[in-house]
């Protein structure tokens, strides 16, 4: 095996990337013609975050999808991004080429331009991505009102259920272990819809750490009480999960989704237009005086608290 250097995996990763007219520098630049740039940045660790199965070009793709999903939950189309790459000193060139074919793919599927980034060497695989979009405002966390509506994109409940099977050898019938596992590899955000509907959202964020994370969130800013009266789920995450069916749908994460609070009088527009980019999205609940997250069941009243994903938890 022919060990390769920096410069040989940046000249892999430029020309992948399309970087034809690449010129190292100190910094990039480009030109956006909106006042506002929004950014976002997320890392992926091998040991975390690549679990048993899930492929290098699809740990790629899920790295830049992490901050897609961010830009969909606001509202912002994601232009340019900056890419940097941790690889093992014994790393083969065909993992490198993987690895590279893997960001080429979600660049081209969201219409991301790189500029460049960095390199470096250490014990296991990490991707950090950070990506730039223009718009004049984005939709906060918070801004939610009495009597809006609670949505989620989704459904929720298949990637928990996926890890589970990739990580604990869970077992399910073929066709759920198949939806189920391809969910985690191939998570889908919504950036349409997010754009297509920005201005009839109240307040939304994504939910990759978990519904319950997300939820006890927007009502913390918002300084108001959610109230959940419909789980986001599909009958057979349901089967699937037997006594376990609140962990999988509020707790699990990784779903890429997210979650958006609209009026009373938008919700027929809200319907039309997930109907036309055929986006699923489920009503989940209201907003109202008060705070916290509160489950509705069975005429019995539960708090949803937050039990999602937490680094160093």
């Amino acid at each position: 095996m022919i060990k390769l250097d920096e410069s040989e995996i940046i000249k892999i990763f430029q020309r992948k990337l399309g970087c034809k007219n690449f010129v190292s520098e100190d910094v990039e630049t480009f030109k956006l013609n909106k006042p506002n740039i929004i950014a976002k940045t997320d890392t992926l660790v091998e040991s975390t975050d690549i679990p048993p199965k899930m492929k290098l070009a699809e740990a790629a793709r899920k790295s830049v999808v992490a901050c897609v999903s961010d830009f969909a939950a606001k509202g912002v189309k994601p232009e340019y991004g900056i890419i940097s790459v941790n690889f093992p000193s014994n790393i083969t060139r065909a993992k490198i080429e993987e690895a590279a074919s893997g960001f080429r793919k979600a660049c081209n599927e969201f219409g991301i331009s790189i500029l460049g980034g960095d390199t470096n060497a250490g014990k296991e695989i990490v991707f950090t991505v950070c990506l730039f979009g223009s718009a004049d405002s984005i939709v906060p966390r918070r801004g939610s009102k009495n009597k809006d509506l609670i949505f989620t994109t989704g459904p929720f409940g298949y990637t928990a259920a996926g890890l589970s099977i990739l990580l604990y050898k869970k077992k399910g019938k073929r066709e759920f272990v198949r939806k189920a596992v391809q969910s985690v590899v191939r998570a889908k955000p919504r950036v349409s819809f997010g754009l297509k509907n920005r201005k009839y959202f109240s307040s939304a964020m994504d939910s990759s750490d978990g519904l319950s994370t997300t939820l006890n969130e927007m009502a913390k800013q918002s300084k108001k009480k959610f109230v959940i009266t419909n789980y986001p789920h599909k009958k057979d995450v349901e089967e699937f999960a037997k006594k376990n069916l609140e962990k999988l749908v509020f707790h699990g994460g990784e779903e890429y989704e997210f979650v958006f609070t609209v009026p009373p009088k938008h919700k027929d527009t809200i319907l039309r237009n997930a109907k036309l980019l055929r986006t699923p999205i489920v009503e989940i609940g209201h907003v109202t005086t008060g705070k916290g997250v509160v489950l509705q069941k069975n005429n019995k009243t539960i708090p949803l608290k937050d039990k999602g994903w937490k680094h160093f938890r």
